[in-house]
């Protein structure tokens, strides 16, 4: 007769925290390893400061030069048409592994969907928010270099922009995650943000009726010129980010339900 064996001990069980860690770095590793995602940040990088260069050698040259004026508004300025080449850095991140089927080994390696949703979301909002911050941050300087000595670049200017800009960043890049595990497709994603973000806040107050205006107010793309460039009529600081802080979440939300709940290859 053969002795009985031991009972195997059970499996030691990975704490949370070390697996969203290890899904994040998975999912940093998988957004760099891809060729294309570097064609966002030189296209926002081209975008942003190429308008910089050119409004401060306008100001530099003018006959008449603006004494004094601040370098940082280019940090806002350039941001608002170059936030959409980084907020399609942040849903492609989502989408492209809808279009490749990849979403099915990947839900197979990460089977908590929980953790995979906040890892992706954490990791592409991340990136976008930091390059477009120091984006923004070369476009001031490099309007200021090539303006000078007619544009100033105070500190206290730069801490009142900046944090601004970061919070269009972030709460876009939210907005296009969530879009994207809710609609699963790059180009409707795409254009939905394109949508929110610029066209309709653009078209509805031109309609010349109350309702319209109202709606264009409600738009995140509205929050976002504010904080940005500081002319939309009607809004103010505090609505311009309850606006951005609650598409944010809103989309999040929705796409949250829909990994939970939906089949991941449908």
């Amino acid at each position: 007769m053969t002795a009985p064996s031991a009972p195997r001990a059970a499996p030691a069980r990975v704490p949370l925290a070390r697996v969203f860690a290890r899904t994040c770095a998975a999912e940093w590793t998988r957004l760099w390893t891809v060729r294309t995602t570097w064609w966002f940040p030189a296209a926002a990088a081209a975008v942003m400061v190429g308008i910089a260069t050119v409004a401060g050698l306008e100001a530099g040259s003018d006959p008449v030069p603006p004494e004094g004026g601040s370098a940082w508004r280019m940090a806002g300025v350039p941001a608002l048409p170059g936030q959409f080449a980084l907020l399609a850095l942040a849903l492609t991140a989502v989408t492209s592994d809808y279009s490749t089927g990849g979403i099915v080994p990947t839900l197979q390696w990460t089977p908590r969907r929980a953790v995979l949703f906040l890892a992706r979301t954490t990791v592409a909002v991340c990136v976008a928010t930091a390059v477009g911050t120091l984006l923004a941050l070369a476009a001031a300087v490099t309007a200021f270099t090539a303006a000078r000595p007619v544009l100033v670049l105070p500190v206290d200017g730069g801490l009142e922009v900046l944090p601004d800009v970061a919070l269009v960043f972030a709460a876009g890049a939210a907005l296009a995650v969530g879009l994207g595990f809710l609609l699963r497709h790059t180009a409707a994603t795409l254009v939905t943000v394109f949508l929110l973000m610029l066209v309709l806040p653009l078209m509805l107050p031109n309609l010349g009726v109350e309702w319209a205006s109202t709606l264009a107010d409600a738009l995140p793309g509205a929050g976002a010129a504010f904080l940005l460039i500081g002319e939309v009529p009607g809004m103010t600081r505090t609505s311009s980010v309850v606006t951005l802080l609650c598409w944010a979440a809103g989309a999040l939300l929705l796409g949250w339900l829909r990994l939970a709940r939906d089949d991941a290859n449908r």
